[in-house]
């Protein structure tokens, strides 16, 4: 007679098996939901005021703070953008951008990870199969039914100091599910605790990685502030070239109507018997250099637009214009030098980088490494504990005699005979702990150096500038002059062309002037570590 009086009892068993583990089991969805909620709780307990205003940090498929940019994307972008607006949708679209935010995210992950390690990780193991077998007996051949299971609950864990606890209890529930289960159905409770004493032991020990994962936010959170710092600035500057490429070709479409104008007005002098036919060759010949300035002015000017297209992530082809007001407004600025003293200035760039900061940290963090591999080389001495205990009777799962339990108490020990890999692990983290010291030394040189190279080009930007505006003064009244000495016979047309090439390159060299003055003044807020995004994305003095 088989085991079972049905097969179709055994066919339900693993129909149930099934449908446990299918029930168990959570949709993708709540696992994301959960991975974001937990990420973004690190990164806003991690998060100092100090560091930056806690906007435009999430990643594109977590729901926005209510202060994040957003736009809408069924919405086409064209038209003229003023400044402010682009800088907004690089915030939202640039592609760099993106991906620092999912650095963040990313680095912020880990440490869930980590953290997990020490909390309590339950585990479930439910096996199930059934068994078709012929067997040979004195009546011939039979067939026997059986189902083979394996059942476990239970935790483990790991303590701050190092103390790893596991827990688990097997249940016998087969019989139950397919017979009477007044047959069969029993449990067995282990556990075993282990904790070290020598090698592993000790809180800053057990929990470096932990330690380290924390860290690793806090870097990212500051690498993030000060990408946002370099983004604004050279979302700006990009804005700016255009807008100079621009008025470049505006320029270059002056100087060519300037240039038409002479060219005629020396033909017809030709024509009259007042000038000489070479005279008009040097007009024409200027003429259609202005013209060829022109358009290889106006294909500059397509190419770095076409460019800042990429940088707002919009397609090449979106018809966009770029405010050239923005440059209005900077003229009207009054430029001057530096306001700030030199060693003021790098004091305050040696207190307020966020880099510079991450790179005093991380040798703290070799410092630490150093530690853990001496401890590596010790000996390992483990105390453990253990308990085996089984229910008591049929039926009776639920009772556990503690008192009739097997217990075990003893040491582990590992010496260290052979210590080689970890003698070699403890003098890398010496060489890393001098290399990471030496690093630092650098990162602060170049800290001051970045400074004062940011200092003097502010300073001579603003000299550039009032010396390039009074050179475009200068030109503008030499070509007014040679044109009332060329009507007088005093100025040949040499003159007039020389005269109208230099307004043409003075008007070029105080546009450039005013633009560079812009940008240096953004780096040095920048370098010094003063610079504050707003939640708009565009920039203020801390």
């Amino acid at each position: 007679m088989p085991v079972f009086s049905k097969s179709a009892r055994t066919y339900c068993c693993l129909i149930v098996l099934y449908a446990f583990v299918l029930l168990c089991g959570c949709s993708t969805e709540k696992y994301k939901s959960e991975a974001d909620q937990e990420t973004y709780e690190i990164i806003d307990q991690v998060w100092d005021e100090d560091l930056g205003q806690k906007v435009n940090y999430k990643i594109t498929d977590v729901e926005p703070s209510p202060n994040d940019l957003t736009l809408d994307a069924n919405v086409p972008i064209e038209g003229m953008i003023t400044l402010p607006r682009a800088v907004a949708i690089a915030t939202v679209q640039n592609r760099d951008y993106q991906r620092q935010k999912e650095q963040l995210y990313l680095v912020s992950l880990d440490l869930t990870g980590v953290q997990h390690d020490f909390a309590m990780q339950w585990f479930g193991t439910v096996d199930a199969f059934y068994l078709k077998d012929r067997v040979k007996d004195s009546d011939g051949e039979s067939t026997e039914e059986r189902l083979t299971q394996s059942n476990q609950l239970g935790f483990s864990q790991l303590l701050a100091d190092g103390t790893q606890i596991s827990v688990a209890i097997a249940l016998d529930w087969a019989r139950f599910l397919t017979g009477d289960p007044r047959e069969s159905l029993a449990s067995v409770l282990t556990a075993t605790v282990t904790k070290p004493l020598l090698r592993g032991a000790g809180r800053e020990i057990a929990t470096e990685q932990l330690t380290q994962a924390q860290r690793n936010v806090l870097y990212e959170v500051r690498a993030f502030n000060r990408f946002r710092k370099t983004f604004v600035v050279s979302v700006v500057s990009d804005y700016l070239r255009v807008l100079q490429r621009f008025d470049e070709v505006e320029n270059a479409q002056s100087n060519y109507e300037r240039r038409a104008q002479s060219k005629e007005r020396l033909q017809m002098e030709a024509e009259a018997g007042r000038r000489n036919r070479f005279e008009v060759d040097q007009a024409v010949q200027d003429w259609l250099s202005a013209k060829d300035s022109l358009v290889r002015a106006e294909q500059a000017y397509q190419r770095e637009l076409d460019e800042f297209k990429i940088t707002l992530a919009l397609p090449t082809d979106a018809n966009i214009s770029l405010d050239p007001n923005a440059l209005q407004q900077l003229r009207q600025v009054v430029v001057t030098e530096v306001l700030y003293d030199l060693s003021e200035a790098v004091d305050t760039a040696l207190t307020q980088r966020l880099d510079l900061a991450t790179s005093v940290n991380r040798v703290g963090d070799a410092e630490r490494k150093v530690i853990i591999a001496e401890d590596n080389l010790g000996a390992e001495l483990n105390l453990v504990a253990s308990a085996n205990i089984d229910s008591s009777g049929r039926n009776k799962f639920a009772r556990l005699p503690v008192h009739l339990g097997d217990y075990a108490l003893g040491l582990e020990a590992d010496l260290p005979l052979d210590r080689l890999a970890e003698r070699n692990a403890y003098r890398e983290s010496l060489i890393t702990l001098t290399q990471t010291q030496r690093r630092y030394d650098l990162d602060r040189d170049n800290t001051a150096l970045e400074v004062r190279l940011a200092y003097r080009a502010l300073g001579s930007a603003a000299q550039r500038y009032e010396i390039q505006k009074n050179s475009l003064e200068l030109a503008e009244k030499r070509v007014e002059s040679t044109n009332m000495l060329l009507e007088e016979g005093r100025a040949s047309t040499r003159d007039l062309l020389e005269s109208q090439d230099s307004l043409f390159k003075a008007q070029n060299d105080l546009t450039a002037a005013l633009v560079d003055h812009a940008i240096a003044k953004l780096s040095f807020y920048r370098d010094i570590g003063i610079l504050e995004v707003k939640p708009d994305g565009m920039w203020q003095e801390n």
